[in-house]
């Protein structure tokens, strides 16, 4: 159970100065811009940028408030990721979205529940983030479900040993390689693990390690910085087996480094961009037009206007921290907290969003997707839920 300070009276009716003096209502965005998963942070603030272009005010008891977005750089690096929280927090944010990368979502947690400032986590998969921060809710699945979609979806291709590849000391890759793991050797699988220290750019002794194994398939959850040097290097091996990842590979940098090459990319992921429902059809449309019509932002897409998942979510978090505002009745941040777990937010492009006691989406879809290597897009597969696990 989530334990939030009960507000008293007092402070429920006053009016926070800090953040509706001016009217204005400023919103952290934790994001990287920067470092190992810079590319993936700018996808995921692109969704909530595209959010603000179509609400940027939002009500409070009859009344307007221009909705200020509080961007900070949090460089894909745990200690870095505390400065950049601790930026959002002088700035008097009421709410933060982000980060993409769990570990300096888990950094950033005790530095927002420190100043009891609650954080909507978007695409941060890693149990840790909410378990250990009262004041962190996240809408996305987590990555004990997403390991078993993965290890299922192994299986299902025929799978029997996988070669596991993660990065020494990083929580997103080391948690979702140990779901993953456990899950396909409930499976009847066998599973050889490695790690790779940071900074690691040349991956041809790992993956001669996966083909001397005798490995069906490798997965590799990790920064796409390193993806793209094992895809390329695993093309040049000629490596008898596909590649599979989680949420993080659904990049275009993925994308870009898998064209033209004999080599099969499997990811999973939140969204698909042909999702056909109103609601996503509606945001997949008005997105991709946005992007279009701005160079900048269509650079930090990849160059094109490919939808990612991680910016459908960014999409989302956005409209479900305006919600809380507006349950809250309030820019404080405590009674925007108070408002988060009972909240119910079911125009969401990624699906219907609500908290768990813990502060987690109740969500059980995942879409797995393939790299097709000659359009350069991703190839919807299939959808797995929790009860065809």
């Amino acid at each position: 159970m989530k334990k939030i300070l009960a507000l008293v009276l007092a402070l429920a009716l006053m009016v926070p100065a800090f953040a509706m003096a001016e009217d204005i209502i400023k919103i952290g965005v934790f994001e990287p811009s920067s470092g190992d998963n810079g590319a993936g942070g700018k996808q995921e603030v692109l969704g909530v940028e595209y959010a603000h272009s179509l609400k940027p005010t939002v009500n409070i008891d009859g009344k307007e408030y221009t909705v200020q977005l509080v961007n900070v750089d949090n460089q894909s690096d745990s200690s870095k990721a505390v400065t950049a929280a601790q930026e959002l927090v002088s700035a008097g944010v009421s709410v933060v979205l982000g980060s993409y990368g769990s570990g300096a979502s888990m950094a950033g947690g005790d530095v927002f529940a420190s100043a009891e400032v609650p954080a909507i986590g978007l695409s941060c998969t890693n149990p840790s983030v909410t378990t250990l921060c009262d004041y962190y809710w996240r809408i996305c699945f987590l990555d004990p479900f997403q390991g078993s979609v993965m290890a299922n979806y192994a299986n299902s291709l025929g799978a029997k040993k996988a070669y596991v590849l993660t990065m020494l000391g990083e929580d997103y890759g080391n948690g979702l390689g140990h779901y993953f793991s456990d899950a396909f050797k409930a499976l009847g699988g066998e599973v050889v693990a490695e790690t790779f220290p940071e900074g690691t750019s040349d991956f041809t002794a790992y993956i001669n390690n996966a083909v001397n194994a005798g490995a069906d398939c490798v997965f590799a959850p990790c920064a796409t910085t390193y993806a793209s040097l094992i895809i390329d290097q695993a093309a040049s091996l000629n490596v008898p087996f596909p590649l599979l990842a989680g949420d993080t590979w659904e990049s275009s940098v993925i994308l870009e480094a898998a064209k033209g090459k004999n080599i099969k990319v499997y990811v999973s992921t939140f969204f698909d961009e042909n999702d056909d429902g109103a609601a996503a059809a509606e945001f997949v449309t008005g997105f991709k037009a946005w992007l279009n019509a701005n160079a900048d932002k269509k650079t930090n897409n990849g160059g094109n206007d490919i939808v990612a998942a991680v910016s459908a979510l960014g999409f989302d978090g956005y409209n479900v921290a305006l919600a809380a505002i507006e349950a809250a009745g309030s820019a404080d941040p405590k009674a925007i907290a108070e408002a988060l777990p009972a909240l119910v937010y079911e125009n969401a492009v990624t699906g219907a969003i609500s908290f768990d006691e813990i502060g987690d989406a109740v969500k059980d879809m995942a879409y797995v997707k393939y790299a097709n290597t000659e359009t350069g897009a991703f190839d919807f597969v299939k959808t797995q839920s929790v009860a065809g696990l």
